[in-house]
């Protein structure tokens, strides 16, 4: 049984690794096959497939689900109901909006909308309102977040931003967003927040800085609804019931133990209704319901059972959900515990059971977090070991008690008063903590390595009489001195990175690295800290040797503060360095100015008379065994024209587009002088500047310049030196990813 159920849990979860879905045909076969196998008994063979089909059957529900091609960028009014819980961040609402229809046009049964400096939404509130619709669209760079993927599991099949609206009906049995709002009300030191995100699973009101400061300490799960929440509530409840029966207070023509589990449950699935029900709920309920079943009929389930019974539950309402990072961490997590602690001779002290269990677990999650290319904090276990019981003993009791009185004057508010200092408290301390030690970035690895570095966190968490246990340790050193990723001397590796309406390109020698741009930045979100540095430390980077600032233009600049933080930079040079921090020590671009590193010539230029702004851009040339590459930055007709004139040889087989392809620059003189055979255009998809336009492209296309366009293709890889075509990244086909177009 466990090995038939294993067999259908596994199918479904292939489905994460399909490049392309099967056609409904195809689908139909396998199905037929499947049972064909069953009706055989040839049970593993035929659930497999049955898993497949239900996986592949739900994501073509979910793709056909997904907003009309037609239709991207049109502007629509539409009528449907807020659900969820709708987030503020400063003069932005965002909120969910599901049933929506329109008059004009077929819609997704479920879109995510924002409104910029919109009025107060509330879940269950039914509004009309004007949107412009786009269809769900991620960048695509080697390593970080798949928005895509997220968007998809989700259930999101379009996005959108709210031009206008009107208000058509009232909430209706809007309770949860009404504790969320009272919840957001307490003001005990500003952690109203926090309380609504450890009470409802709603992270909306935790800053940006708190979720840094969760993720370097490890410490993320106690401020998101877990098994551990659950548990704990179902755990009171089960023994408040005892008690009351032990002391004689409970009816004895109520069968204690029945009402008890029966209680128990009905808390953890109330609980997690009002949390959301995300996926460590789920699997947190069918565990508790397990454990109470087992109670109640005094039967050995063992320990693996209710674990695999929960994967596979999970997986069939909703195949999904391996798409999303927070699955497999849950369940990770859950496994580890169950290898640390089961099978042991003897017993363990509690203080030696709780040490144990906290590094155990922050190994164990290795090779999941390297897979998911995940920050891993250095100081997790140690702050677990005092994080969680202060958490769970002391701050959460006390906000569930809170929240529960809150219909009693000055009770329920004082209690989430106190619950509120007490998180601010913790949150003092795991700041310093954080800033002690910043999170670990594991650099991206090949299957083959994953898979030795897997065995060997198995084998450590084996018991200690295990023969060549030790063997995990040199097994687990892959992960630091593991093969490099680095190009051969005489060779660059170019990637322009997708980073949207901006640019960052990563030029990697032998044993050097520099970074040319760094991005947009728009007040807390930036995509230094979104795209660049989870891409060069996949790409294995751990240090620049030189940061180059084109300009101070927020979309060349505004990510450099959070490369900076995360990686140590040599020296930064800039196009305008007094235009940038003081804090950044950039030094001026000078024009001629060129070194070699590992047998890769570089050379930089800027025009001396240049007027702040695009003109002012540092030029960057870059050759590698004869093949060279020219970064212009935002240069416009008249900085190309000064180029030209320096004297400085111009000729380069690879060109990125100056100003994103704008109208203003990629002059025809300059084109021919250069004489590209390609060029690479970093722009954002649907951007409002209309990049690339359209006469550059035909500039283009006249004299023989293709164009390979990050939008359409995501981040570009060149192999300078070789000669070999570019690379893009969409190429590597995903299911939940649109086609890699061809320019």
């Amino acid at each position: 049984m466990r090995t038939a159920m294993l067999a259908l849990a596994t199918g479904m979860v292939c489905l994460r690794g399909l490049p392309a879905l099967p056609s409904l045909g195809w689908l139909m076969g396998m199905a037929a096959v499947a049972s064909l196998l069953l009706m055989l008994r040839r049970w593993h063979c035929g659930l497999f497939l049955l898993g497949l089909c239900w996986a592949c059957l739900h994501a073509h529900w979910a793709t056909n689900d997904q907003l009309a091609p037609a239709l991207d960028g049109q502007t629509l009014w539409l009528e449907g109901e807020v659900v969820g819980l709708p987030a503020v961040s400063g003069n932005t609402v965002r909120f969910e909006l599901t049933d929506a229809w329109s008059r004009r046009a077929q819609l997704p049964s479920r879109l995510r909308l924002a409104w910029y400096g919109g009025p107060p939404v509330a879940s269950g509130e039914r509004w009309r309102l004007a949107v412009k619709l786009k269809r769900p669209r991620a960048l695509v760079n080697p390593g970080g977040f798949d928005a895509q993927a997220w968007a998809l599991a989700k259930g999101f099949g379009a996005t959108g931003s709210v031009k206008a609206g009107e208000r058509v009906r009232a909430a209706r049995l809007a309770w949860r967003d009404g504790l969320r709002q009272r919840l957001l009300a307490v003001d005990s030191q500003q952690q109203g927040g926090t309380l609504a995100a450890l009470l409802l699973g709603d992270g909306s009101g935790v800053s940006r800085q708190q979720w840094e400061v969760l993720q370097a300490t490890g410490t993320v799960h106690l401020l998101v609804i877990s098994g551990q929440h659950v548990g704990l509530l179902a755990g009171l409840v089960y023994g408040l019931v005892a008690l009351l029966a032990k002391v004689g207070l409970w009816p004895a023509r109520w069968p204690w133990l029945r009402c008890a589990c029966a209680l128990a449950f009905a808390a953890a699935l109330s609980y997690g209704l009002l949390a959301g029900f995300q996926v460590p709920v789920r699997r947190a309920c069918i565990m508790i319901g397990l454990v109470l079943m087992w109670r109640l009929r005094f039967r050995h389930l063992g320990v693996w059972w209710p674990l695999l019974l929960a994967f596979t539950l999970v997986l069939l309402v909703d195949p999904l959900v391996s798409l999303q990072p927070g699955f497999w961490l849950s369940f990770s997590a859950v496994a580890v515990l169950l290898l640390t602690f089961s099978g042991r001779l003897g017993g363990w002290r509690w203080w030696q059971a709780w040490t144990r269990a906290q590094c155990c677990v922050a190994v164990g999650l290795l090779p999941v977090m390297v897979a998911l290319a995940l920050p891993v904090s250095v100081s997790g276990p140690l702050v677990n070991l005092l994080a969680v019981p202060w958490i769970s003993l002391v701050v959460l009791p006390v906000a569930m008690a809170g929240a529960v009185l809150l219909p009693v004057p000055w009770i329920g508010e004082s209690l989430l008063w106190l619950a509120g200092g007490a998180l601010c408290g913790l949150f003092h301390w795991l700041t310093w903590t954080a800033e002690w030690s910043p999170p670990w970035l594991p650099p991206g690895v090949s299957p083959e390595v994953w898979l030795v570095l897997a065995i060997g966190i198995l084998l450590l968490l084996l018991p200690a009489g295990v023969p060549l246990r030790w063997l995990g340790v040199p097994m687990l050193g892959l992960l630091l001195f593991g093969p490099r990723q680095a190009p051969p001397v005489g060779q660059a590796d170019i990637w322009v990175l997708d980073v949207g309406q901006g640019l960052a390109v990563l030029v990697r020698t032998a044993y050097h690295q520099v970074l040319y741009d760094t991005g947009p930045g728009l007040g807390e979100v930036d995509a230094g800290a979104s795209v660049v540095v989870p891409s060069l430390v996949a790409l294995g980077v751990r240090r620049l040797d030189a940061m180059i600032i084109s300009h101070a233009h927020l979309d060349h600049s505004g990510g450099t503060g959070s490369v900076r933080r995360r990686l140590p930079v040599t020296q930064t040079l800039a196009g305008e360095p007094d235009a940038l921090p003081a804090a950044w020590q950039a030094q001026p671009c000078k024009p001629g100015r060129s070194w070699e590193w590992d047998g890769v010539r570089f050379v930089l230029w800027r025009w001396p008379s240049a007027v702040p702004g695009n003109p002012a851009s540092c030029v960057l040339w870059v050759e590698a065994n004869g093949e060279r590459l020219l970064l212009g930055g935002d240069i416009d007709a008249s900085a190309e024209r000064a180029l030209l004139a320096s004297g400085l040889p111009p000729q380069a087989h690879w060109l990125q587009a100056p100003h994103h392809g704008s109208k203003t620059s990629s002059s025809k003189p300059f084109l021919e002088a250069v004489q590209p055979h390609a060029a690479l255009i970093s722009r954002g998809h649907d951007n409002t500047f209309g990049h690339p336009h359209a006469d550059v492209l035909a500039r283009y296309q006249a004299l023989g310049i293709t164009p390979h366009d990050t939008a359409e293709a995501g981040a570009l890889r060149i192999q300078l030196g070789t000669y070999a075509p570019v690379q893009r990244q969409r190429d590597q086909r995903r299911f939940w990813r649109d086609a890699a177009i061809t320019p």
